[in-house]
């Protein structure tokens, strides 16, 4: 065999895991559903794939403001008192007896899904959209006429419809509760208001399995999910777009230090729920800059990634004038940032790969989309340099992308792993795995070019600040309704921080104002605001970010700003995958 024939190719599937926090934490309440719908949909088909593939790898990574919200689930499930006003109603047993806003409730909520996947291909469920539809257009007052049993049947056929595949496969009530179709009765609803609470009590505990068998690595996110170089600096976003309009507040107050908690808190919430510290972070929206990288070295952090426009911009900075190097020279590699006392190796995403999973093999034959991607990693490997072994990462949205595949990707990813794990040139593994690897032949000093499955080290003088969306930040700073939500949560901390210096609140108090005000930092408020996203999900996001500043100021004792009745976004566009996802470029 030559030594072009022993090349391997090394390849990290890496599945970003992520909810915002939809509690009110004043009322204690969920006010979307996404995070339990996810769970019984995404987290469970994504997992029994592995589980299904014993000789495939890759990495999960799970927010652990994510993995606080499943507990809390959990917790609800075993204490019999449900804080999700939708999933509560599941087992409420007289469907006769709701209010008015519990109808209104049902109404709203169970039909936001992709109809093409999750209501068309199911008969029954489709006739209550129609049905709807109809009494819809003769206005708000023929609401009054839909029956208790037609809200019971459309919860059901919701929360049937957000099952995952495996989930029907495993569990016989789904498949006899889709063929029975309508009229479901109080015992059918608490059969399934059961099997979610078990699935949701089994999930972490099945991931923990396969990272005990050495089948995955679990990462981790900053806490809350901050965009942590904003956070840090505004004017990062400057560096990959030097005329970008910023908020008229100059810094966020004590932003540093806040990105310190998100990540110290995160390495403390992993190694109690993992029983390790994490090796890697995929930081909040791949968001990276020089300063974050110091903090994560700072705390032990391995590994981190982002995505491919950050490195080619940090190219272009490091050689100006320099004409663009081919793909393959650069991407398919580690780097390391020069002038690090703890080196953090930073991986940088193949944007193209992710995209083509993220959005377009959706539209394909899964078996069709599987050969593609095999034959363009073929192809990487192929065009690497001599005596190079090059390391793909795909990462991407872990959840969102299955809504817009048959049968929630189902065929896509059983093939995709299948495929992967028995082809003699790929070699599935994982950021830690890869990096123990390369330590461990460096050390012993036997690697030889050709072989080891190792790709060179690459160095950079600095990043360019950017994120994995088209490389820059404009999906969360720039615009008028982006910054003037900057400026709210700026004033807000200023607020906070001159409570907290005078010493009013009790210990407790001031807990609950730092929990608070963790929740207000995350990006994904930022991410929706915008002309450009769908107005119920801006609405949705606009409202809820809205009251979690407001109850900031509650707990501070403050009176609350009138500009907090105002929404700051409106939206009205039509993005693609509803919003939930970006691409690359």
């Amino acid at each position: 065999m030559t030594a072009k024939q022993d090349r391997k190719l090394n390849l990290i599937l890496c599945w970003h895991m992520h909810q915002p926090d939809y509690r009110n934490y004043m009322s204690g309440e969920f006010e979307l559903p996404w995070t339990y719908l996810h769970a019984i949909k995404d987290y469970t088909d994504m997992v029994y794939h592995l589980e299904q593939s014993p000789k495939s790898k890759a990495v999960f990574n799970f927010v652990p403001i994510l993995l606080d919200q499943l507990e809390a689930y959990v917790a609800d499930f075993d204490s019999k008192k449900m804080s999700d006003p939708l999933l509560g109603l599941l087992a409420h047993e007289d469907m006769n007896s709701l209010s008015d806003a519990q109808r209104e409730l049902i109404l709203e909520k169970c039909f936001r899904c992709n109809h093409v996947t999750m209501v068309h291909p199911f008969p029954s469920y489709k006739r209550l959209q129609d049905f709807f539809n109809v009494i819809d257009e003769q206005g708000e007052a023929c609401m009054s006429y839909l029956s208790g049993q037609y809200l019971a049947d459309l919860l059901v056929w919701y929360h049937l419809a957000w099952t995952g595949e495996s989930v029907r496969r495993e569990h016989v009530l789904v498949t006899q509760l889709m063929a029975k179709g309508e009229h479901f009765s109080y015992s059918d609803r608490m059969g399934l208001y059961d099997l979610i609470g078990n699935l949701m009590r089994g999930l972490i505990p099945r991931y923990k399995a396969l990272v005990k068998a050495g089948r995955i690595e679990l990462s981790s996110t900053p806490h809350y999910h901050p965009i942590a170089p904003l956070l840090i600096d505004f004017k990062a976003a400057r560096e990959c777009t030097p005329d970008v309009a910023l908020p008229e507040s100059p810094t966020y107050p004590g932003g540093k230090s806040r990105v310190a908690f998100h990540i110290e808190s995160a390495i403390a919430s992993h190694e109690a729920r993992f029983g390790e510290k994490p090796h890697g972070f995929w930081p909040a929206e791949g968001g990276v800059s020089d300063p974050l990288l110091n903090l994560l070295a700072h705390f032990g952090v391995r590994w981190t990634a982002t995505g491919e426009g950050v490195l080619v911009s940090s190219l272009r900075k490091a050689s100006p004038g320099s004409p663009p190097p081919e793909k393959k020279q650069y991407l398919y590699r580690p780097y390391q940032v020069t002038g690090q006392e703890n080196k953090v190796t930073c991986f940088f995403r193949d944007d193209h790969l992710s995209d083509l999973i993220g959005f377009e093999y959706a539209k394909w034959y899964g078996r069709d989309a599987v050969n593609n991607f095999v034959h363009l990693l073929e192809g990487i490997l192929e065009q690497a340099p001599q005596g190079e072994n090059p390391v793909v990462s795909v990462i991407l949205d872990g959840e969102n992308a299955w809504e817009y595949y048959p049968y929630n990707g189902y065929f896509f990813l059983s093939e995709l792993y299948e495929a992967l794990s028995a082809h003699p040139s790929i070699n599935m593994t994982t950021f830690k795995d890869y990096l123990d690897a390369a330590e461990k032949s460096e050390s012993t000093a036997t690697s030889k070019a050709g072989s080891g499955h190792f790709a060179k080290m690459g160095n950079l003088p600095g990043l360019v600040a950017g994120s994995w969306v088209y490389g820059d930040f404009s999906t969360w700073i720039g615009s008028t309704d982006k910054n003037r939500a900057w400026d709210l949560l700026c004033a807000a901390k200023r607020s906070f921080d001159h409570v907290i210096a005078s010493g009013r609140l009790t210990q407790a108090e001031q807990e609950a104002a730092y929990k608070q005000l963790s929740d207000c930092e995350s990006s994904d408020w930022f991410w929706w605001f915008g002309d450009y996203n769908p107005q119920n999900s801006v609405e949705s996001f606009d409202k809820l970010y809205r009251e979690n500043l407001t109850n900031l100021y509650q707990l501070l004792k403050l009176e609350v700003p009138e500009v907090l009745s105002q929404p700051v976004s409106h939206g009205g566009g039509h993005a693609e995958a509803g919003g939930a996802m970006r691409r690359a470029s």
